[in-house]
């Protein structure tokens, strides 16, 4: 919506709104350089100078937004400043809202109207910042009493000029008749035309005296007849040749056009018989083809014919090749299942020519008969203690069996 808005206010304001933010800009670094800005902010803080278009936003421009607002901050307090106002210099970390409210206090102390939200100053470039940067420079310009003035221009001197063009002209025209090629030293005796001219206008310019009465010839005929005749070859007039002149041109035009009549004459006659010739070849052409074309008609058709095998025989090649690709497939599936079931008949053969299990079992079964053996022994041991063991314990009990059955001795006649 607001791109909307924007866009609508600059079609309000014309098709050259969007590039009025390009004079503003250079006009704001014409007061810089007025003010002195390069000694006394960029030396001051060690920065580079401004571009013509440093805060111009555009998508052409290259734009880097914290180094633009810093730039913005800075000169922006440098102008309020020499305005006449304090103002504290931003610092790189100050908050960017604050700073943005108290340059815009600022401006508004001067009587400027802000009619535009804060946050468009935030991004350092653009139409709002060139604006704001451009009426501080103004009141700066004014405190300092400096303002700008129309140029006064030079009268110019239109009688200098044309004198200056007519030297040319004369120089140009000296020039040309330098290029113009001096007549031979046979013609050196040949009369001028224009010595003729200048010597014509002289004679019509005295005063003429008109003879009263007609005027006769008393001079022999023959002897001016010779006279001429010795005087004709001095009476050639030569007339200085201009490129420039149109008659020159009519008659190279004529020149060349009869030039170009007599060499197409000439051409025509070739042409007709390069003509004839083609033709009577292109027909010579024509015949031996009908005649190789009736001799070769049943070399065609067997062409033909062996087109049409080569077509079916290929097609069938590619019905078998597709059958073999399919077999060959199933070819592959069963020669895998065949080398598995090879690979276990290998295993149970070996297993059933092996003689190890049989050595193993010998083995074991003679480690069981001697373990049988031992077992036996020591069976045997313990029957015999047990026997002993009954012996002992039966013979005690007969001692015992004695021992309470001893009857007591008599009373004797001594008792």
């Amino acid at each position: 919506m607001a791109d909307d808005g924007r866009r609508g206010d600059e079609d309000d304001r014309g098709p050259g709104a969007a590039h009025q933010v390009f004079v503003v800009m250079e006009c704001l670094l014409e007061k810089l350089k007025v003010l002195n800005y390069e000694e006394e902010v960029l030396a001051k803080h060690n920065m580079k100078n401004l571009s013509r278009h440093y805060f111009v936003s555009s998508p052409y421009l290259a734009s880097n937004p914290g180094e633009q607002f810093y730039m913005f901050t800075i000169i922006a307090a440098w102008l309020i400043n020499v305005a006449g106002r304090p103002f504290a210099e931003p610092q790189e970390y100050d908050e960017p809202n604050a700073t943005v409210s108290n340059i815009l206090a600022e401006l508004r102390a001067f009587g400027v109207k802000v009619d535009f939200p804060p946050s468009k100053l935030k991004s350092g470039s653009g139409e709002y910042v060139c604006l704001v940067l451009d009426r501080l420079a103004e009141e700066a310009l004014r405190r300092r009493g400096f303002s700008f003035r129309r140029p006064n221009y030079p009268t110019e001197n239109t009688e200098e000029e044309s004198v200056i063009e007519d030297d040319a002209e004369l120089t140009l025209s000296k020039v040309e008749e330098e290029m113009i090629e001096e007549p031979d030293d046979e013609e050196e005796n040949v009369m001028d035309l224009e010595a003729l001219k200048l010597r014509t206008t002289h004679t019509e310019a005295e005063p003429s005296t008109k003879p009263d009465e007609i005027l006769e010839s008393t001079v022999d005929a023959a002897e001016w007849n010779l006279e001429v005749e010795r005087v004709l070859p001095q009476l050639k007039v030569t007339i200085k040749t201009d490129n420039k002149d149109w008659r020159i041109h009519v008659d190279q035009m004529h020149q060349h056009r009869d030039g170009i009549k007599s060499s197409l004459k000439e051409a025509n006659s070739y042409l007709d018989k390069l003509q004839e010739d083609i033709g009577k070849t292109l027909e010579k052409v024509s015949s031996r083809e009908k005649y190789i074309n009736n001799q070769l008609e049943h070399l065609i058709q067997e062409y033909r014919s062996a087109q049409a095998k080569l077509s079916e025989v290929k097609e069938r090649y590619q019905q078998g090749s597709g059958g073999v690709t399919e077999r060959t497939r199933i070819l592959a599936e069963i020669s895998e299942e065949l080398d598995k079931v090879k690979q276990e008949m290998e295993e149970k053969g070996s297993s059933m020519s092996d003689g190890a299990p049989v050595v193993k079992i010998k083995q074991s079964l003679t480690k069981l008969k001697m373990e049988i053996v031992q077992m036996d022994v020591r069976i045997g041991v313990v029957q015999h203690t047990l026997l002993q063991a009954k012996l002992k314990e039966k013979s005690n009990m007969t001692r015992d069996m004695h021992a309470t059955n001893i009857p007591e001795p008599a009373a004797g006649p001594f008792a």
